[in-house]
């Protein structure tokens, strides 16, 4: 879901998911070379870069916008999961220093001794100016979500050019403000952008709404022109280890080294050419054909791994930050309430075999989930209950758990012959002669994912629990599989699958208050637990570094969703020669940490 920035559905993973999924004909081309100073970077297929602008808007979350973005505009706190850990890298970020006050309610930041490339000093005023025009026109930012940045932020202070003061509207847990509030911060040029016209002189607009809902008015007019980004002087100043040389409406991208560039982040490699793809089989022509650097094939792919490096390149699964799932309906009318059951779900996580799932349909490139808590990089936020898997995979013992709960196998299907609230019957609001049956909308297009639901649907036969799979592009599974009350016609949904490319991507702190929180912007199946809400409250509030963990564990066990392999979110191929490519499970890329060693 980039992220904002990639994380939610890709509309944070959906709009991902869909562009790895369409396109029809090839793609961007160039001849690769050996030279020690150029790549040619193969994009991801159909994610065409069209922005510019380090502010992100609702129809411009395209994962490679912000990576292009922040090569050119250094965020003030910089997260990178390269290293194998999502940490802060410091050596990407304009601020050196973040100090917490005790109570929680505010942060001072520290600036480096930074400097545009115009020469002028990167200051407080920078971040000031960012602050302003989203504080004034947050409805239009894209990684705004109401009562979060910049509601929770009730003032901003210079203290001198290279320290100011953010006060919050309550104490918060300082990790989550870190790395979900104050990383999307990127310190803008005042003395080079705060005006409302190309012909205007540069003024303090932004100081007031109306002059800050003009200067805004102002970029996103000029970041509209994708065909003037590498003539505009307004993309010019710039303070990230890039600028744009050209950038065409095709999504064909070059970036060259800013020679003025002062940060830890020094590039080595001189140009770097970002090519378009439209489908995954023209980018891997074009791996095959020796014409990238850097590009993409297919989990199906994989074994035929020998051609690829037999034509000197490596191959490297790309993990990521995410999780992968499939949604119950709480609220359908018929099977809300057996969904509603704790033990009817740990029958249907007992009947799922992510390992051999992992190993079998995903050729080894997904991780086994168990939790809310992304598990294919190490970190300090899984409980030891998510480690540990509290649902093991046995259909034998998860057809007695239904049996030792009022349901019968007829005709191979369990039916509940014991209707009742009692601790040996089907529970309340589960009527008798109700069919334990279920139907998912997955998103269609991947052999992948078929694989996978059919391998589902076998193994929950020999539970005894129905299983139908009907397909549809992710965008009509997403409007088909709404949150909903029973009384509405929308809601005869069972499941719903979009996560062939991971269902959802995090921000740096995984926590959960979209996808499991009472009235969540992405709980689409209505789940709701007031312990669950409380946990994931402290995971945002409390000071105490294990509240994560409690969540982890708590949702572990409770299963709101059915947890699925996550699968990698790309397999690389790489020159051999190329090195920098540590991947970011985050799902930015970074050309200034690459380098040719030979």
């Amino acid at each position: 879901m980039m992220k904002p920035r990639r994380w939610a559905l890709l509309t944070g993973a959906a709009l991902a998911v869909s562009a790895l999924l369409a396109g029809c004909s090839g793609g961007g081309s160039a001849t690769s070379n050996a030279k020690s100073d150029e790549i040619n970077y193969a994009l991801p297929a159909n994610f065409t870069p069209n922005w510019i602008l380090p502010i992100g808007t609702a129809a411009h979350l395209n994962t490679n916008n912000g990576s292009i973005a922040q090569s050119l505009y250094e965020p003030l706190v910089a997260y990178d999961g390269s290293t194998g850990k999502i940490a802060w890298n410091k050596a990407g970020s304009v601020a050196t220093a973040a100090d917490f006050a005790s109570d929680g309610t505010s942060v001072t930041m520290t600036l480096g001794d930074r400097h545009w490339s115009d020469g002028k000093p990167i200051t407080s005023r920078d971040v000031e100016f960012w602050f302003n025009l989203i504080k004034a026109n947050k409805d239009q930012w894209g990684s705004y979500s109401e009562g979060k940045a910049p509601d929770n932020w009730t003032s901003f202070k210079a203290v001198d050019d290279t320290h100011f003061t953010i006060t919050f509207d309550k104490a918060y847990n300082a990790d989550w403000m870190l790395a979900n509030q104050l990383s999307h911060i990127i310190p803008l040029p005042q003395h080079a952008w705060d005006k409302t016209s190309a012909g205007a002189k540069v003024t303090d607009a932004d100081e007031t709404t109306a002059g800050a809902k003009s200067v805004w008015k102002y970029l996103n007019t000029a970041a509209g022109k994708i065909s003037d980004y590498a003539s505009d002087d307004l993309w010019k100043t710039i303070s990230g280890p890039y600028g744009v040389t050209s950038f065409t409406t095709a999504g064909k991208v070059q970036l060259t080294a800013n020679k003025q560039y002062d940060g830890g982040e020094k590039p080595s490699i001189t140009t770097v050419n970002l090519l378009p793809y439209t489908t995954t089989d023209a980018e891997t022509n074009a791996v095959r054909s020796g014409a990238v650097d850097y590009g993409y094939i297919n989990a199906t792919d994989l074994d035929q791994k020998d051609s690829f490096t037999s034509k000197g390149y490596d191959v490297k699964p790309w993990t990521g930050w995410a999780i992968t799932y499939m949604p119950y309906n709480f609220n359908n009318p018929t099977m809300g309430a057996v969904f509603k059951q704790l033990y009817a779900r740990q029958a249907v996580q007992m009947s799922i075999d992510q390992a051999s799932l992992s190993k079998v349909v995903f050729n080894g490139t997904a991780t086994s989930t168990y939790g809310p808590i992304p598990q294919a990089q190490e970190s300090d936020y899984v409980s030891s209950t998510q480690k540990d898997n509290p649902y093991p995979f046995s259909t034998s013992k998860a057809k007695a758990l239904l049996t030792s709960h009022g349901w019968t196998a007829k005709g191979g299907t369990m039916v509940c012959t014991d209707a009742g609230s009692g601790d040996s019957q089907c529970g309340e609001g589960v009527a008798a002669g109700t069919k334990f049956t279920m139907s998912v909308l997955s998103q269609s297009g991947s052999t992948v994912t078929d694989n996978m639901m059919s391998a589902i649907q076998s193994s929950l036969q020999k539970t005894g629990i129905g299983f139908t799979i009907k397909t549809a592009p992710v965008s009509s599974v997403l409007s088909q599989t709404p949150t909903c009350t029973s009384d509405q016609a929308s809601c005869d949904w069972d499941l719903s699958f979009f996560g062939t490319a991971g269902s959802w991507y995090f921000p740096a702190y995984p926590t959960g208050e979209s996808l499991f929180q009472t009235g969540g912007s992405a709980n689409f199946g209505s789940y709701s637990n007031k312990e669950v809400d409380s946990l994931i409250n402290a995971t945002t509030t409390s000071t105490d570094a294990a509240a994560v963990q409690d969540y982890s564990a708590a949702v572990a066990k409770d299963l709101p969703v059915i947890w699925l392999p996550s699968p990698d979110y790309q397999i690389s191929v790489v020159k051999q020669g190329l090195t920098g490519f540590d991947q970011d499970s985050l799902a930015n890329f970074h050309p200034a940490q690459w380098k040719w060693s030979k």
